[in-house]
C-alpha cells in the first residue's frame, strides 16, 4: 500500500520549535516534489512550503518565511519541515503531499498532489 506519513507534531509554547518529518511507505519520496500544507478547522487548506525533487527549488508562504525551513534527505526517504519561532497562528493540522513532475509554479497548489499523509496536529500555546 502506498502511504505518505507525517510525524513530529505536538504542543509547544510560542517562540518554540518543532520539526515535522514526512516519509513514505510503498514507494520512495526520491523523485517526488513535496508540499507541506496546513489546515485550521473552518478554513481552507493552505500551502506552507514546497520543495522540488532535486532540492533545487523551494518556496515558502509569506506567513512562515524566515521561520520555517524545508529540506530533504533522499537516502533517508524523508522530507523535513523545521519550524522555529512558532506563533499561536501556526496552530493547525499539517499535511505532507507528494507528486511527480510538478512545475515550480504549480507546486503550491493543493490539487496538484495525488499522495497525502493523514495529517499531524501542531498546537502553539500563547
Amino acid at each position: 500500500e502506498v502511504q505518505v506519513v507525517e510525524s513530529g507534531g505536538g504542543l509547544v509554547q510560542a517562540g518554540g520549535s518543532l520539526i515535522l518529518s514526512c516519509t513514505a511507505s510503498g514507494f520512495t519520496l526520491n523523485g517526488y516534489d513535496i508540499g507541506w500544507f496546513r489546515q485550521v478547522p473552518g478554513k481552507e487548506r493552505e500551502v506552507v512550503s514546497c520543495i522540488s525533487k532535486n532540492d533545487d527549488n523551494n518556496d515558502y508562504a509569506d506567513a512562515v518565511k524566515g521561520r520555517f525551513t524545508i529540506s530533504r534527505d533522499n537516502p533517508k526517504n524523508t522530507v523535513y519541515l523545521q519550524m522555529n519561532s512558532l506563533k499561536p497562528e501556526d496552530t493547525a493540522v499539517y499535511y505532507c503531499a507528494a507528486d511527480v513532475g510538478l512545475l515550480r509554479a504549480r507546486m503550491a497548489i493543493e490539487a496538484e498532489y495525488d499522495y497525502w499523509g493523514q495529517g499531524n496536529q501542531v498546537t502553539v500555546s500563547p
